[in-house]
């Protein structure tokens, strides 16, 4: 087709998409000062009051004074959350259309991974390296979501985690601002699809904003103490990916930073959000964030909490009554202006009519949708391949993996060999209570039906006993193999779950040594929400598959991969320690004035004397059942240097070396190797998945521009610098394959 023929025609329409929509939004702004004009100020506070439904919670449920349902009916209720199926959510939208001015409500509900089927954790979805795919999973679970009511999703978490003590690193993408901001880009598409208003969207809402992730020690809602630069150039570009990817809602976050606490602080909802990014959605608190000021120390009691937050920029309160109860105090005694409540207001209620909700306060309350759309075969194959993509294979000594289905005799050993429900991890949603998942022994039975499987749990997962031990080993003995399921109970990862010791838990290690010592060859599984410190069983075991949560299909999926339906593809999108006394631990970091240059390089360098200074794995780190080359084929990079809106084109030639059909994620990485102020030793910029067969080759190229070396400056200005840079090309970020330098001019 010639494309420039129809260039004309296509710029038209695109002019007339982009009139459409400004016209569209015009006439829903109109819309909204119409329902403003006639609101109270008591109907005002309502709709910036959100409350639990004191169904399952997110958060300590919280009694409120008086009867739900009575307020929502006098308008003074905008949103509810944990509310779930079309049965409850009619009951309560028919409360609302009994209110004064009909105003529907939102419907808020914590879809982390999935709604009916469980997709893998989030973390775990971020070792695929997929965007496509972590899309269309968030397109299954708001399809799921939307047919039992839901249209208002608190996800995605896009907090960047350097320290995996932090129990909620579990709901990220890990440690690199790069890859989380194309990830938080994708789950708000997916979550949204094709845009508000279509019956099969829901609102997203980035979270938490900002800087959650890098709480001290570690610990859930503790304070963040970083320098302005640190937040502009880590913490906040997956936001700011998620604001321009059409995000609905923001979250603020429980932290202080720097002294302020989120909730209460304008220049990140004021200035950045809605100033600088132009953002034109709402902000709600994060559950009763509003009141924790007060404990924080920064307001005297919820009266004064309310002000703080509502001119600092937070428009919804979740849970905390701190509106409800001191609004319309505020605005009487002077303190906070109407204007003030109605902007927020108007911020809400648009997003109401985008949704559509004015027309059809019942268009997401549908029983008959909500039972064809739940649970849907193709949606449980789009989960299988996610979680057979989440996977990492961090070792394979000798090729054990992947078995043979002749083997006669198979030992699975450990607590979570047979483990049903808990394979779906923290933050999953029980939509029905008897769903049958498939456990890893299930899986392994069917996938190998050739195969005599014997279990034993050997141990629990977080007691002293050694009570199991005997007969594990007395099993492993007589197997050919064995399969070893280990790793963390679901609650063990999670909000309020942060931990000081982050190692393979109980005596589960102690089994696994008792298992290796038999000779037998070993497969360990490590199934967790973090990422956990086992070092024994790094050097001694044969082969390690770290599976995460991997949510309804994880069984299917850990088969598929034992036995080679499915060749491992996942790479680590955080960084392993190999003790907790490296944390916080991450690839992107500032060099010394004395950097080691290895792990033995101790002599008055930066570096441990008691342990190498590098970690167990690695950003980036992920291996496969083949292997690849990557082939410096003479056409590496032409040497013109970079200047005004010019590309380097970088290529190379990849070639499966193996006996197996598999995919490569391969890495770029780039070095500013003189900069003011300092860069660090090298941050991703660009990546490219390969699927080869063996002995396929393949030429890669990578294009550099110059949008890809910006940065902020010591005034926080976004910049580039003339100078050198070092290309890296490679496996992993402790990897690399292929190097390079050029030049960036004026």
């Amino acid at each position: 087709m010639n494309y420039k023929r129809f260039a004309p025609v296509l710029l038209v329409l695109s002019v007339l998409a982009l009139y459409n929509s400004a016209k569209a939004q015009d006439l829903i702004d109109k819309k909204v000062d119409s329902v403003l004009s006639k609101m109270t100020l008591a109907e005002k506070v309502g709709q910036m009051n959100q409350y639990n439904g004191d169904w399952e919670a997110t958060g300590p449920v919280t009694k409120a004074v008086g009867d739900k349902l009575g307020e929502i009916k006098q308008g003074r209720v905008g949103a509810v959350l944990n509310i779930m199926g079309s049965a409850h959510t009619k009951m309560f939208q028919d409360a609302a259309m009994q209110s004064r001015l009909k105003i529907p409500l939102l419907f808020g509900q914590d879809v982390i991974h999935g709604y009916r089927i469980t997709f893998p954790i989030p973390l775990a979805e971020a070792c695929s390296w997929d965007i496509d795919a972590i899309e269309r999973a968030e397109r299954i679970a708001a399809t799921e979501a939307s047919a039992s009511g839901i249209n208002w999703t608190f996800s995605p978490m896009v907090d960047i985690a350097r320290d995996p003590r932090w129990g909620r690193v579990m709901e990220g993408a890990g440690e690199d601002p790069y890859l989380g901001s194309l990830i938080a880009a994708a789950r708000v598409h997916g979550f949204q699809g094709r845009g508000l208003g279509n019956i099969d969207a829901i609102m997203a809402c980035a979270k938490h904003f900002a800087a959650y992730g890098a709480a001290i020690g570690g610990r859930d809602y503790n304070s963040v103490d970083i320098s302005m630069h640190t937040l502009w150039e880590v913490y906040l570009p997956p936001f700011k990916a998620a604001a321009e990817a059409g995000a609905a809602t923001f979250m603020n976050s429980f932290n202080d930073l720097n002294g302020t606490p989120a909730t209460g602080n304008s220049y990140l909802q004021r200035e950045v959000l809605k100033k600088i990014w132009n953002f034109k959605g709402f902000v709600v608190s994060d559950w009763g964030s509003i009141g924790e000021m007060i404990p924080h120390g920064y307001a005297k009691d919820n009266y004064q909490a309310a002000e703080i937050a509502v001119k600092a920029g937070n428009d919804m309160d979740m849970e905390s009554r701190s509106y409800i109860d001191n609004l319309e105090k505020l605005v009487n005694d002077g303190k906070v202006s109407v204007a003030l409540l109605d902007e927020s207001v108007r911020r809400i209620l648009r997003k109401k009519f985008e949704m559509g909700l004015f027309d059809d306060p019942y268009r997401y309350i549908n029983p008959a949708r909500e039972k064809s759309m739940l649970n849907r075969p193709q949606s449980q194959e789009e989960a299988k391949s996610m979680a057979q993509k989440s996977i990492v294979l961090l070792k394979n000594n000798n090729q054990l993996l992947p078995l043979s289905k002749e083997l006669k005799t198979v030992a699975l050993i450990g607590p979570l060999g047979k483990a049903k429900k808990e394979q779906k991890g923290f933050w999953s949603l029980d939509i029905e209570p008897n769903e049958d998942i498939p456990s890893v022994f299930e899986s392994l039975q069917k996938a190998a039906p050739k195969t005599q499987f014997v279990y034993q749990y050997g141990c629990n997962i977080d007691d002293q006993s050694h009570a199991g031990f005997a007969a594990a080993v007395e099993a492993a003995k007589k197997a050919d193999v064995v399969v070893m399921a280990m790793g963390e109970a679901p609650d063990m990862t999670g909000e309020a779950k942060s931990k000081a010791n982050i190692h393979l838990p109980g005596v589960q290690e102690e089994l696994i040594k008792a298992i290796v010592e038999t000779g037998k060859p070993v497969v360990v599984l490590l199934m967790a929400g973090r990422p956990m410190i086992f070092n024994w069983t790094a050097d001694n075991a044969n082969a390690i598959l770290y599976t995460w949560w991997l949510g309804s299909q994880g069984g299917n999926a850990i088969a598929d991969v034992i036995y080679g339906a499915y060749n491992p593809s996942g790479k680590l999108p955080i960084t392993f320690p190999r003790t907790e006394g490296q944390i916080p631990i991450y690839y992107n970091h500032l060099n010394t004035g004395r950097p080691a240059a290895s792990d033995k390089d101790v002599f008055y360098k930066s570096a441990y004397i008691d342990l190498p200074n590098s970690p167990r794995y690695a950003f980036g780190f992920g291996l496969s059942y083949t292997s690849f080359d990557y082939i410096d084929d003479g056409v590496f990079y032409s040497t013109t240097p970079i200047k005004d809106n010019e590309t380097l084109k970088i290529s190379f030639t990849l070639k499966n070396t193996g006996k197996y059909a598999g995919e490569e994620t391969v890495q770029l990485y780039i070095r500013d190797l003189v900069s003011q102020p300092l860069r660090p030793v090298k941050e991703l910029k660009d990546f490219k998945k390969v699927f080869l067969q063996p002995g396929e080759s393949r030429q890669v190229t990578f294009t550099i521009s110059r949008d890809m070396l910006y940065f902020y400056n010591d005034n926080l200005q976004y910049v580039t610098q003339p100078g050198d840079f070092q290309v890296m090309i490679g496996s992993a970020s402790d990897d690399i394959r292929l190097k390079r330098t050029f030049e960036l001019t004026n």
